[in-house]
């Protein structure tokens, strides 16, 4: 991956599609890089979580979820973001990923997972008046994928539709901010990285295997020498991390490496070691290093 470039190019590229009930949708694609969708899901999810619901719209159904606080966790895994709130959670293909350490996915198949299409949208009725915004995905494959609904200028903050003639404009800002940056490229982006790649230890604390239930003093060695160091790098818990018994797991995102029979010595070598030194801990590598 280059340098972090924090202004976008403008694709230029508008399409619409007619709606067999009547009205139209109105589409404005922006690239589909990692930075770039990166920055704008963190943007939504972590900074304006209260004004962004996340679902899917297809003939015959639609769903529609709300945050009612910031995530529990906001983070790539294996090319997947992942947010994960009190109720539910998400998972959506930002970049090409390799699987678990023991199963790697087919070429085709990491091919029509990732975005590799978006777009910000207006919804127009039959007289031409726009009714809804967002932003709308699309896989490998052409398939629609997840949908964000951006504040609606006809509905109040509880849902409740407002008189015609008295939309609230001011519900817009967000999609119209969103859009000088990532659409027209009039600004920048607000980041000098993509905060969904700063790199991360997470520690599985799956139910899956007994091993893994031991992991709360591999967090707090990993937590302290993380910051004895002053690495810029976070601790987190994770759910299963795809190496079952083999507990407990330290997987980094840095360079992707699994560590398994992880001990609170381990995990603090795996900081000075690894991380620092550039030197992997061969005895704990999961798949183990060939002799």
């Amino acid at each position: 991956m280059g340098e972090f470039n924090p202004w976008v190019k403008p694709l230029n590229k508008l399409t619409t599609e007619n709606l067999v009930t009547g009205g139209l949708m109105e589409y404005e694609d922006i690239p589909c890089d990692v930075d770039t969708l990166g920055c704008l899901l963190y943007t939504l999810f972590q900074e304006h979580w209260q004004e962004t619901q996340v679902g899917h719209v297809v003939e015959g159904s639609v769903l529609e979820l709300e945050l009612t606080k910031p995530p529990k966790v906001c983070v790539i895994y294996d090319g997947y973001l992942t947010v994960v709130t009190d109720a539910w959670h998400l998972h959506l293909c930002l970049e090409e990923h390799g699987g678990g350490p023991d199963e790697k996915t087919p070429l085709s198949l990491r091919q029509q997972r990732v975005v590799s299409r978006a777009s910000f949208y207006r919804r127009f009725n039959e007289k031409n008046q726009p009714r809804s915004w967002g932003i709308q995905f699309w896989n490998g494959a052409g398939e629609k994928m997840m949908n964000i609904f951006l504040p609606n200028p006809f509905v109040d903050e509880d849902d409740n539709l407002l008189p015609e003639h008295k939309p609230d404009l001011a519900r817009l800002s967000l999609y119209e901010e969103l859009r000088d940056i990532y659409v027209l490229g009039e600004k920048p982006i607000p980041y000098d990285r993509n905060p969904l790649k700063t790199p991360y230890l997470s520690v599985c604390r799956s139910g899956r295997c007994y091993p893994c239930q031991d992991w709360q003093p591999i967090f707090d060695a990993l937590q302290e020498e993380v910051e004895k160091t002053g690495l810029d790098i976070k601790v987190k818990t994770s759910g299963c991390l795809e190496v079952c018994k083999m507990g407990p797991v330290v997987f980094y995102s840095g360079d992707k490496t699994w560590y398994t029979r992880v001990s609170p010595e381990v995990a603090r070598d795996i900081v000075h070691k690894h991380i620092v030194g550039g030197n992997k801990m061969a005895d704990h590598l999961y798949p183990p290093m060939s002799p």
